[in-house]
């Protein structure tokens, strides 16, 4: 019997790489790699990148440097850089990076099998070229039917938006959906495997369906997915505010397994800015919608995203970014310094804040938000929440599991829990997580 080859993948950025990466362990078992937690042992190590700002791009090329000493072992060991940064820099890669063995872009996910096979033989291979939507909907790799408690769907990809910063278009292409057909096969394997949570995945899930007379709109898609027998929760990322029907938002009232959390990303709380940045909405757009998912789920947690030292950005327009953040009352946010990214128009935009005022600004923010997120999670102590046992928490001494609302509950128990609904009385609020005692 053939010795499994052991596969190590990083992977870097959003929720859609990491079901990128689900879906890499999955092709490459057909080559009998099993993945493994640590690349000193690995044959094949492959970095999955994300190249939405500066700082992830430079931590990439800083790990791909640390990876360089496993090559030097006797043993042959294959290293490979997908996602982003590949497809944005193909071949250039491996003159960058004498050492790297093969380049697969955003569109390549389904030729890794023969391109892995490429680099055993010794070639250095590169695919970053991009697909046309038909080609890429009968390209799109399905995972297997592994169980597990959660599993990512991707339900579309690229993006139509063009916002000003985002390079998003440019290394994911443009929106396509999948078949509802495909999905709902997929996602009924899972539930037959044991799958008791889906996470419906996109660059902006709300525009699904939207440019296809066959196919259904999100809203649609989300109650066909809710009459999936085995599937008790349903959440999606990532939602753009422009494209939130009102059929999306009730929907949060009428299906009971769609779970209470949004992740809808403002930006900025300033209409001067969101005009630059080409966001398709105004702040009072946005609250509206913000008003309308309270009225249907009051129970609804939001999260977000927040970009400080916009080009042009002013004081006075920061404060404005911060009383949105007041009124909405998010439950946690994502929140970055302005970084130009290549090919965007914003790269072309007059920088007029320094690295220190957007660091200063950029604390401030994150020093209300934490305050927030904080009070938020004491209003949760003394009450019962239903939460989806997931398995041992990171320090491995506990359970965890999420609420409804997304939020990280820690308690103590028996493993055979996993998978389990439990009702929990939450007991402490920590910063980023809360302490529970099953019910």
């Amino acid at each position: 019997m053939q010795t499994a080859k052991k596969l190590y993948i990083e992977t870097f950025g959003c929720q859609m790489n990491v079901n990128d990466s689900e879906t890499m362990v999955t092709l490459l078992r057909e080559l009998d790699y099993e993945p493994v937690d640590n690349p000193s042992s690995a044959d094949l190590i492959i970095l999955n990148t994300c190249s939405i700002r500066a700082k992830a791009e430079q931590k990439v090329f800083s790990e791909l440097g640390r990876m360089k000493r496993f090559k030097s072992r006797n043993k042959p060991v294959i290293l490979g850089l997908g996602g982003c940064i590949a497809q944005q820099q193909g071949e250039k890669l491996l003159r960058r990076v004498p050492y790297l063995d093969l380049v697969f872009g955003t569109h390549s996910l389904h030729l890794l099998p023969e391109m892995v096979r490429a680099a055993e033989r010794g070639e250095r291979p590169v695919r970053n070229d991009f697909l046309d939507p038909d080609a890429r909907l009968d390209l799109f790799p399905r995972k297997d039917g592994e169980g597990g408690v959660t599993r990512f769907v991707t339900v579309m990809q690229g993006c139509d938006n063009f916002c000003s910063y985002c390079i998003v278009p440019y290394v994911r292409g443009r929106e396509v959906s999948r078949r509802s057909r495909d999905i709902l096969e997929e996602i009924a394997e899972m539930a037959a495997s044991g799958v008791k949570e889906v996470t419906l995945l996109g660059q902006n899930v709300n525009s699904y369906g939207l440019k296809s007379m066959d196919e259904p709109d999100f809203a649609t898609l989300l109650r066909n997915v809710s009459a999936v027998p085995g599937i008790e929760r349903i959440r999606f990322t990532t939602s753009h505010p422009k494209d939130m029907s009102p059929a999306l938002i009730s929907c949060f009232a009428d299906l009971p397994t769609l779970c209470s959390h949004i992740h809808l990303p403002a930006q900025s709380g300033s209409d001067r800015v969101l005009e630059l940045m080409n966001r398709g909405y105004s702040r009072k757009d946005y609250l509206v919608r913000i008003r309308a998912l309270k009225a249907a789920r009051p129970d609804i947690l939001i999260t977000g995203d927040m970009i400080v030292g916009f080009p042009g950005e002013t004081e006075e327009d920061f404060l404005a970014t911060l009383s949105l953040m007041e009124e909405v009352g998010y439950a946690d946010l994502f929140s970055f310094a302005f970084s130009a990214r290549p090919e965007t128009d914003a790269a072309r935009y007059r920088d007029a804040l320094t690295r220190r005022e957007k660091q200063e600004r950029l604390d401030r923010l994150q020093s209300l938000q934490r305050s927030m997120t904080l009070e938020m999670s004491r209003g949760l102590v003394g009450t019962v929440q239903e939460v989806l046992v997931e398995g041992t928490s990171k320090r491995g001494d506990q359970l965890f599991g999420r609420t409804s609302g997304n939020r990280v509950v820690n308690f103590p128990g028996e493993r055979s829990l996993t998978g389990s609904m439990v009702r929990m009385i939450i007991r402490e609020a920590l910063p980023n997580s809360l302490l529970g005692e099953i019910a």
